[in-house]
């Protein structure tokens, strides 16, 4: 064992097999049966001579909801996606809606999402576009199981008009977003012990893939630690409950090659 810039630890998953937890846990599918080229999409255009912070955290601004927690249904996708739909309400109207993961998971398969088998973040952006919104967490609560849609026009709480993808593999760009905008969601190749058991630390592991991604997060701020040679990282919060992780969340190596493909497939929602 080498020196590690991160620490490990037992948790809840340590019942499951590897296989297992991937399948339950995890939930991002790279490609569905759906054409993304109809969607209202737009590439993210990093503003020119932009100045960024050099840390940010958006938990701080009160863009970021209480860490929720999928259970063994692999929604991570729908929690990635209200996750950054959340934050940019927030920085509309400065009221931190709630939102409901489960109407996600029970209503918009005809966008390519399979529910508790997984979706894709752009596929709910533009569910939640073409459905005229998406409910509160209140009105419509997460039960961690495929149900019927039980969408209530009267308890929407959040809408958005199309979304924004950030230039693949661009860590400079993501980093742009993340400071400018406010919380992105992401994919990440959650596949490694070392990510299942992860407790605190800057997680670096070079087994990640860059391309083969298999869970939606939400990078919510980005700093670097240490003075002589810094190591940068990207806030991320997961949807494992604040049990797993420091408080539910992990920080992951920045500017390091798209380390776990972070940059590979990010995006925000417009509203």
């Amino acid at each position: 064992m080498g020196l590690h810039s991160y620490t490990m630890e037992m948790n809840r998953f340590g019942d499951l097999t590897h296989e297992e937890f991937k399948k339950q846990m995890n939930g991002f599918k790279m490609s569905t049966n759906v054409d993304q080229s109809k969607y209202d999409r737009h590439m993210f255009l990093a503003p020119s001579n932009v100045v960024i912070p050099d840390q940010v955290d958006w938990r701080k601004e009160g863009y970021v909801t209480p860490v929720k927690d999928q259970g063994q249904c692999g929604s991570c996708w729908a929690f990635s996606a209200t996750g950054s739909l959340e934050g940019q309400t927030f920085a509309k109207t400065k009221t931190l809606p709630s939102l409901s993961e489960q109407q996600l998971v029970d209503c918009s398969s005809k966008f390519g999402n399979e529910g508790c088998d997984g979706g894709l973040m752009n596929n709910a952006f533009e569910y939640i576009k073409q459905n005229n919104g998406i409910d509160s967490e209140k009105s419509y609560p997460y039960q961690a199981y495929d149900g019927k849609c039980r969408f209530k026009p009267e308890d929407v709480a959040a809408t958005d008009i199309g979304f924004v993808y950030v230039k693949e593999k661009n860590e400079t760009d993501l980093t742009i977003a993340i400071a400018t905008v406010g919380p992105i969601s992401v994919a990440i190749d959650a596949s490694q012990d070392s990510f299942q058991f992860y407790s605190g630390g800057i997680y670096n592991e070079p087994m990640c893939s860059s391309t083969d991604l298999d869970h939606g997060v939400l990078a919510v701020g980005y700093g670097s630690e240490g003075k002589k040679h810094p190591t940068d990282y990207y806030i991320v919060k997961n949807s494992w409950g604040e049990g797993w992780g420091d408080g539910g969340y992990i920080l992951m190596l920045r500017n390091s090659n798209n380390q776990c493909g972070i940059a590979t497939m990010a995006s925000y929602p417009l509203v």
